[in-house]
């Protein structure tokens, strides 16, 4: 593959989506920002040095940046990126109104407008909101796939039942339906797959429809190395059934909406309780991904078709919200749990104790992009390229 391929097949499609799951986070930031009345001094896709921008009415610089791994609002008060409170001089010398001498209290139209003078409340929603707008443009895409396409409905009725299976071994058979796993009611066949993967090799109960009478029946899944469309080898868990079939169901608004907003909170548990295994060590590290996966995953969604990029867009965004939410200093999480931590104390930590907590956040959170980089390439055998 020569370069001008791999640009056009990955490297822009993975722009294209994250520009616009970044701008949809940063802009919930910006409108509860405005609605709070704090003055925005820049709104920024990507960090580094500016590429090009312009001045709203409001004097808000939009601009696009050299590094686009990312975004950032800046509002009045804030040091840099991470929402540090700036000094009075700190503030005065990004205006351009700092002449040296005697830190002078901020104005009254100042103070209105700064981030940080703003009431616990305010400032809790207005960090939260970039999270929430992952979720909700999550839940709006959704709604909208499973309006005008239709969502992915399989019946949860067994067509195939592979021999030597655990679903064999368990006396599954073609024409069950399965209506209940460890107690959850099943709707949909991928219900059942959900379940299957998130328990890997521990026994499930199964709640069967055979011949109009319900019998109970306990399968443990076999782990085995799958590959995946894209080259991935993911360790999964199997119970050797098919489905009958698939067909896409369309909804009315108000039903797909209602559907996209479970199907949100679905995507949301999953992932948390995937994160939990792999910390408690049922998954492996090597299932986690960085940006150089997330690259490799957008070409592939690109050029399977615009309802592949759809839901991944909404999976990704949902991702996106979550890992925000992590209680990690810079991270938005981290800005919540320092707010935590003052409406229990009734005043803000020290500077000295913010000032180290956005350290060790940058830490951890460098720690974890080389890590995930470092997988994405060995899973690329990019080393073994490169000494070749």
């Amino acid at each position: 593959m020569d370069l001008l391929n791999l640009i056009g097949d990955y490297l822009v499609p993975f722009l294209v989506i994250l520009t616009i799951l970044v701008f949809i986070h940063e802009l919930g930031h910006y409108l509860a920002a405005r609605r709070c009345g704090v003055k925005i001094d820049a709104f920024s896709i990507g960090f580094g040095p500016e590429l090009f921008g312009w001045y709203d009415k409001h004097g808000t610089r939009w601009k696009v940046s050299a590094l686009p791994l990312g975004g950032y609002v800046k509002m009045f008060g804030d040091a840099d990126v991470t929402s540090r409170p700036a000094s009075t001089k700190e503030t005065e010398e990004e205006t351009g109104n700092w002449a040296g001498g005697v830190e002078r209290p901020l104005t009254d139209e100042e103070r209105a407008g700064s981030f940080h003078h703003k009431t616990l409340g305010q400032r809790t929603f207005i960090v939260a909101a970039g999270p929430l707008a992952n979720f909700l443009f999550a839940a709006v895409l959704l709604a909208g796939f499973f309006a005008f396409v239709g969502q992915p409905t399989t019946p949860p009725e067994i067509g195939q039942v592979l021999e030597g299976s655990p679903a064999e071994s368990a006396d599954l058979r073609p024409g069950d339906r399965i209506i209940a796993v460890n107690g959850a009611a099943i709707e949909r066949f991928e219900q059942i797959q959900r379940q299957v993967q998130l328990n890997l090799d521990q026994p499930l109960q199964l709640l069967v429809l055979r011949d109009g009478q319900e019998i109970e029946l306990s399968v443990r899944p076999e782990i085995v190395d799958q590959e995946d469309n894209f080259g991935n080898i993911h360790r999964m868990a199997r119970l050797g059934i098919a489905a009958s079939g698939t067909e896409y169901v369309r909804y009315g608004p108000g039903e797909a909406l209602w559907r996209a907003g479970e199907e949100t909170v679905s995507l949301t548990t999953a992932t948390l309780k995937a994160l939990g295994q792999i910390v408690t060590g049922v998954r492996s590290t090597d299932e986690l991904g960085g940006p150089v996966r997330i690259a490799e995953m957008s070409g592939h969604m690109a050029m399977a078709g615009l309802v592949s990029v759809v839901w991944f867009m909404a999976v990704l965004s949902v991702n996106l919200g979550l890992i925000n939410l992590f209680p990690v200093p810079m991270l938005d999480g981290g800005h919540l749990l320092f707010y935590a931590v003052e409406a229990v104390r009734g005043r803000p930590l020290g500077e000295r104790a913010q000032e180290i907590g956005f350290r060790i956040g940058l830490a951890l959170v460098l720690t974890l992009f080389v890590f995930v980089t470092w997988n994405d390439l060995v899973r690329l055998e990019f080393f073994s390229i490169l000494h070749g």
